[in-house]
């Protein structure tokens, strides 16, 4: 069957309001591509997306094939960014919108950026994680990516193309669920404390969101040399001590005794049976307990570098965005190069 013609540089976002694909986005953006973004209140999301942005706005629902198909029509590239909030329904809502975005991908011919997380793996598995890791997940969620994954894989031999770029805990501006949202507390636009999630001594994988933008640009810039179904991993900001993050949150805010409370593990456990994100939250533990960390290996081998902010300008470019800094501030050496 011939395949609908395809603009090389239209890509649709589906979850561009969110945390990955309003950062891949912006990237795009600056190399020249055409962003299409589909929502279900495309008004509500222009607003938030911010009145700059230029972005074609297409009104539909990720749970509908027919909203994606239209919406995919002559993009090169799809952005699956959609999430289930607050790990809510993950079964019913993920599986669903992914396969809207693969009867699509395989329609055109397009590539499917999307992106992995840790959870594929056993907590075991250590600070270097490889793209060709044994994926022998413990969770329900886990096994849930692990699924959406296999999708993926045999999407890329039925007309898809795939690119999962896998990265650790995202932080940063623009970031409805961002890391640091969860691990400290504020009151009336300023940080009050930080949350010792996890013991001192493990270690812990963070990713900034807007050099996971810029790494996933730069793989799309080299579309003819990728795999039909490719992973790359990102290393992100590896911290070798879970206090790290508060210590960089201290230098930030010019805070030097900022509280670092323990996370308040007891009342998640005692309201779980009523909400459902703290029973998943539960669930989702052992990554604050056990040092998961990606080897970059083969990205920086394929790119000569993986882009890097460094902790403290990221640390302050998210607390400015959450409002937490008395005078925003630009963050220092935007992006840099990990090695």
């Amino acid at each position: 069957m011939t395949q609908p013609q395809t603009s090389p540089k239209t890509a649709l976002v589906i979850g561009i309001t969110g945390s990955f694909g309003g950062h891949v986005a912006q990237a795009l953006l600056k190399r020249g591509w055409q962003i299409r973004a589909l929502a279900r209140n495309p008004q509500a999301a222009a607003q938030k997306a911010g009145p700059r942005t230029p972005i074609e706005w297409t009104k539909g629902d990720a749970m509908n094939p027919a909203d994606v198909m239209a919406a995919a029509k002559g993009a090169s590239v799809i952005v699956h960014g959609a999430n289930p909030p607050g790990y809510r329904n993950w079964r019913g809502l993920a599986i669903p919108m992914l396969r809207s975005t693969i009867a699509a991908a395989e329609h055109n011919g397009a590539r499917i950026v999307f992106p992995g997380n840790v959870y594929n793996f056993a907590p075991d598995s250590g600070p270097h994680i490889t793209e060709d890791a044994p994926q022998a997940p413990v969770t329900r969620k886990g096994k849930i990516r692990v699924e959406m994954e296999t999708m993926l894989r045999i999407a890329s031999v039925e007309g898809a193309r795939v690119l999962i770029v896998r990265a650790g805990d995202y932080f940063g501006p623009a970031a409805p669920n961002s890391a640091l949202g969860w691990q400290t507390t504020r009151s009336r636009g300023r940080l009050r404390s930080v949350y010792a999630v996890g013991p001192g001594e493990i270690g812990h994988a963070f990713a900034y969101l807007p050099d996971v933008g810029e790494t996933t640009a730069r793989l799309l810039d080299r579309e003819a040399d990728l795999a039909h179904f490719d992973i790359f991993h990102v290393k992100g900001e590896w911290l070798d001590r879970a206090d790290e993050l508060a210590a960089s949150i201290r230098r930030v805010t010019g805070e030097p005794k900022l509280p670092i409370r323990p996370f308040p593990w007891a009342m998640i456990y005692g309201l779980s049976p009523f909400v459902e994100t703290f029973r998943e939250l539960i669930e989702m533990r052992y990554l604050q307990e056990k040092p998961i960390g990606l080897d970059n290996a083969k990205l920086v081998a394929f790119l000569g570098t993986e882009p890097h902010t460094s902790l403290d300008a990221g640390i302050r470019a998210t607390l400015s965005d959450m409002g937490c800094l008395p005078e925003p501030e630009e963050a220092d050496s935007m992006v840099g190069a990990r090695a």
